[in-house]
């Protein structure tokens, strides 16, 4: 196996890049960008930390960030499984990565920065969901900000419902579950999972 060890190899390997890629990157948010990120409701959040890199999953009905000016934006922590892999690492390694999906568009947008998590009580207060708050709210300092080219998910047929999987076809949480511990029950947790669900939303 060859193997690339070099910035210098890569770069005589793919040579320069284009000027949008380059000129596409900003420090703040811009009018459309802002218009662009607020038009998505999920983004993946990526921190790292002693222990190594996560990359988490994140989702809400509407928005899910909210811009408080061209340099900040936040989001809550809804509920999950608390094992606070991404909330322990921005503890400890400030360092942030956002990437930011519109459903029906291939662009994609993405945020590199910090972040703090907040336990404002004020802050806290105003996510409030059905009298439900989020335990603290992640503020993401913007360092750099850009949109994505649309060819991975032009490749990808991401948003193609002819291309969509039949999730039947697929292991089940349960099943995923068992397969690391042998004595998971399996069907339980499948079952009770879809109410558990509904009412541990927020």
């Amino acid at each position: 196996m060859t193997i690339i060890r070099s910035v210098e190899e890569l770069n005589t390997l793919y040579g320069a890049a284009g000027e949008a890629s380059l000129v596409k990157v900003t420090s703040k948010l811009t009018p459309d960008y802002a218009r662009m990120i607020e038009a998505s409701p999920f983004a993946a959040l990526a921190t790292v930390g002693p222990e190594g890199l996560d990359c988490s999953p994140r989702g809400d009905d509407g928005n899910v960030v909210r811009i408080v000016d061209e340099k900040t934006v936040i989001l809550p922590d809804w509920r999950g499984n608390n094992r606070v892999d991404s909330l322990a690492n921005i503890v400890r390694d400030p360092r942030v990565a956002l990437m930011f999906l519109v459903p029906g568009s291939n662009t994609t947008m993405r945020i590199n920065g910090t972040a703090v998590v907040s336990v404002d009580p004020d802050l806290i207060k105003s996510f409030e969901v059905d009298g439900k708050h989020p335990r603290s709210v992640i503020v993401v300092t913007i360092g750099e900000v850009y949109f994505q080219c649309a060819r991975a998910l032009i490749r990808s047929q991401l948003w193609n419902p002819e291309r969509f999987i039949d999730p039947r076809s697929l292991p089940t949480p349960g099943a995923l579950l068992k397969a690391a511990k042998a004595d998971f029950d399996r069907e339980t947790y499948d079952r009770e999972w879809p109410e558990r669900a509904a009412k541990t939303m927020w």
